[in-house]
């Protein structure tokens, strides 16, 4: 039973091996995909980290809140480098040497700012709300005057 399961899954593999020379454009999208299904999470998980980061940096999140991401960024970027790195490697096993670098500080840099505000807009709205307590540094209330001694 064993020898007849892994004999089918030869042959299914050896099929498709011989399916995707014969056809050289089935075998393309394959490659995209993977390619795709690759990069994708990990330029997420880039971005999931520098969105965490600075939404948790007062300082870096001052910068947000005034739309210098950039700025944001360099405050905590360093704090991200093992997503980044794992990123550029990616993008340089599938499009050369250098090409992760180029994409970082091209195409994902300037999309970088629209992600982060999307994703941090709560954080970057600032919210007014009533409150019928006086603050702690205003004036104390006024002693009536029935409670005076004359």
């Amino acid at each position: 039973m064993m020898k007849a399961l892994l004999y089918g899954a030869i042959c299914t593999l050896a099929a498709m091996e011989l399916a995707a020379a014969a056809h050289p454009a089935v075998a393309a999208p394959s490659r995209a995909e993977h390619r795709r299904a690759v990069l994708t999470p990990l330029e997420q998980a880039a971005t999931d980290c520098f969105a965490e980061t600075i939404g948790n940096n007062p300082a870096a999140l001052a910068h947000a809140r005034a739309g210098r991401w950039y700025e944001a960024a360099g405050v905590i970027g360093f704090l991200c480098r093992p997503e980044v790195d794992a990123m550029t490697k990616a993008r340089d096993h599938f499009e050369g040497r250098g090409a992760g670098g180029r994409y970082f500080t091209g195409p994902y840099t300037r999309h970088l700012g629209q992600e982060l505000a999307r994703r941090l807009e709560p954080l970057l709205t600032t919210k007014a709300f009533a409150n019928a307590e006086p603050r702690a540094d205003s004036e104390a209330p006024a002693v009536p005057a029935a409670a005076e001694e004359p």
